[in-house]
């Protein structure tokens, strides 16, 4: 644990750099304005869901069992029918923000423990701060920006969306990368 007594600072000032620039491109950027969009006859439809029983989980529709069932001429029928997609229902809080900025800042904090680690392992004490930079940018980028993209692939949503969360994903590299950078262990 040599590398947490020398990392401990850029592994949590990285993490509050991702929290505020997060933060910032949320509140103040318009970019992810329309990710979203309201569902034809909203009303209509929650309804539906209630008196369905439809309670918090993960939902694919239509559903089936197994590969062999979505093979069945019903299923093929099923899905020429539509609508195909996936839903998310939340419990009676809907979206807890605190809760949500909690786990975020808790997430930053373990991509950047790992990025610490992954880095430690290559570059010594007094690294040239480039290098150091340049490693902390592409192993950030691989947990913020392109974790996206299974989204899109699995769960369809809107490659557009997608490519705006690695946008925002770059970005908390950057960020990540310059406090570690920044901060790199002197050569002892």
């Amino acid at each position: 644990m040599d590398f947490l007594q020398a990392l401990w600072l850029p592994i949590l000032l990285s993490a509050v750099a991702v929290f505020v620039v997060s933060s910032l491109v949320h509140m103040l950027l318009p970019i992810h304005k329309g990710d979203f969009a309201a569902l034809p006859n909203e009303d209509k439809v929650l309804a539906s869901l209630r008196s369905n029983g439809v309670g918090p989980g993960a939902y694919m529709f239509p559903h089936c069992d197994s590969m062999k069932a979505m093979g069945t001429p019903e299923m093929k029928a099923k899905l020429a029918q539509g609508p195909v997609g996936s839903l998310i229902v939340r419990g009676p809080d809907g979206v807890s923000m605190g809760k949500a900025l909690l786990q975020w800042f808790l997430f930053t904090v373990v991509v950047s423990a790992v990025v610490a680690v992954i880095t430690w392992s290559t570059q010594p004490y007094g690294a040239d701060s480039h290098a150091v930079f340049h490693l902390v940018a592409l192993v950030s980028f691989l947990a913020y920006a392109l974790s996206n993209v299974t989204d899109s692939i699995w769960k369809g949503v809107p490659w557009g969306v997608t490519f705006k969360f690695m946008i925002d994903g770059f970005l908390y590299a950057l960020a990540t990368a310059a406090v570690f950078a920044w901060l790199w262990p002197a050569a002892a």
